[in-house]
C-alpha cells in the first residue's frame, strides 16, 4: 500500500520591500511521504521569495513532469520554474527548454558536491539560477515547520527572515549561478 502525502496548511505573511509586494497567501501543501520537514520549508521559503497571483506548488517529488513550484501566465506558458534539492543536469536542462526562467534551491551539507559535479553541465542553460541555502540555515527552518503554521517572510535588500511566532530565521542565499 502506498503511503499518503502529509497535508500542512500555512498562513504566510510576505512583506517583500524588494519588489514592493506585500500579500498574505493561504498555502496548502502535501508533503510527499519521502520528504523531509526540512525540503518542504526551502519550498516555502522558495515560494515566499517569488510569490505572486498564479504562482502555485507543483507536484515537484511525485512527478518528472512537473517542478515543485511553478508560475504559468493565462496561456499555461511556464514562466518560471523552481526546483528544490539537488536535481540532475538532464531535469534541470529540461525544464530550461519548458520555461523562460528556472530556479534551483539546494541546501544540505552536501550541495557543494553537488554543484561541482553540475556546474560544466550547467554552463550552456542561460536562464538558470543556482542558488544555495546554507545548512545551518536551512536546519533551522525546519524547526519552524509545524501542521498548522503561521509563517511572516520579511525580504529587504536581499536579506530574507522567516519568522512563526517567537522563532526567526534570517536566510542568507548564496548564488552559484546567475542568468547569463
Amino acid at each position: 500500500m502506498a503511503l499518503k502525502s502529509i497535508i500542512y496548511k500555512a498562513d504566510l505573511n510576505i512583506s517583500d520591500m524588494d519588489r514592493g509586494y506585500y500579500a498574505d497567501h493561504s498555502l496548502t501543501i502535501a508533503r510527499h511521504p519521502s520528504e523531509t520537514d526540512e525540503r518542504m520549508m526551502i519550498r516555502v521559503l522558495a515560494f515566499a521569495i517569488h510569490a505572486a497571483e498564479r504562482l502555485e506548488f507543483g507536484k515537484g517529488i511525485s512527478d518528472t513532469e512537473e517542478p515543485d513550484i511553478w508560475l504559468k501566465d493565462y496561456t499555461d506558458a511556464i514562466q518560471l520554474w523552481i526546483e528544490v534539492g539537488q536535481p540532475d543536469d538532464r531535469r534541470l536542462l529540461k525544464a530550461c527548454g519548458r520555461s523562460e526562467q528556472v530556479i534551483a534551491y539546494s541546501f544540505a551539507s552536501a550541495s557543494d558536491i553537488w554543484w561541482k559535479a553540475m556546474n560544466s553541465r550547467l554552463d550552456r542553460a542561460k536562464n538558470l539560477r543556482v542558488m544555495n541555502v546554507p545548512s545551518e540555515q536551512s536546519q533551522a527552518l525546519e524547526k519552524l515547520a509545524q501542521r498548522n503554521m503561521q509563517l511572516q517572510c520579511t525580504i529587504q535588500d536581499g536579506q530574507i527572515w522567516m519568522s512563526a511566532g517567537d522563532a526567526s530565521v534570517q536566510i542568507d542565499l548564496e548564488t552559484l549561478k546567475d542568468f547569463a
